[in-house]
């Protein structure tokens, strides 16, 4: 594997619920055909719908891959639009997972703070990405639910220094098919890759100096 390559870990979510196909998958899974270009090494992950599951997956892809961005894909049923998620939450997990569990502490990681947000401007992204025409509506939120895509990723952004994003996407055909949901992701990790370049591109200039 080239060094110079950077690396990038997706993941989607398995079935749950009334999703008995999971659209994050979907178009994780059609984003992993289109890949990122040629100097982005993807690796794709299916996540549990299991809060014990993702409190040892997450750290684990971090650890073996110490990539420049993980991003995290899931569905919301509410959703019309493929929508970036600005921060993850601590507190307030009651939902049962596909195990029938939910932390007994109602919390992501005891002692953490209450919300973390990624290092990511995802205004910015919105508005690159739709100055685009890429043909697929996108939008921000400051709220990723309280299930297990808002509880995977504040663990993602806590282990990670705020290194991580969240994507929402709407179930296929409402109104999106896999294949659109994959160009969007693929437009928008693009994007979001380009913008911690520029980040770390400053910091280093302002180092020189």
């Amino acid at each position: 594997m080239d060094n110079s390559n950077q690396t990038v870990v997706v993941t989607g979510f398995e079935p749950f619920g009334e999703h008995t196909i999971n659209a994050s998958w979907v178009a994780v899974q059609e984003l992993k055909k289109l890949g990122l270009g040629k100097d982005i090494d993807l690796h794709v992950y299916e996540v549990p719908v299991d809060y014990q599951a993702v409190q040892s997956l997450i750290p684990s892809l971090w650890k073996q891959y110490h990539p420049q961005l993980v991003v995290h894909v899931g569905v919301s049923g509410m959703a019309t639009t493929v929508t970036l998620e600005k921060c993850g939450r601590n507190h307030g997990y009651k939902g049962l997972d596909n195990s029938r569990f939910c932390p007994h502490s109602q919390c992501c990681i005891e002692g953490g703070p209450d919300c973390i947000d990624s290092v990511i401007d995802m205004e910015s992204v919105c508005k690159r990405v739709t100055a685009s025409g890429l043909g697929v509506a996108v939008s921000v939120s400051k709220d990723a639910g309280r299930y297990l895509c808002d509880f995977t990723y504040y663990t993602s952004l806590y282990l990670s220094h705020g290194h991580s994003a969240f994507i929402h996407v709407p179930p296929i055909e409402k109104p999106y098919s896999g294949v659109d949901l994959g160009r969007a992701l693929q437009a928008i990790i693009q994007e979001m890759l380009d913008m911690l370049d520029q980040t770390e591109e400053k910091i280093h200039c302002q180092c020189v100096h």
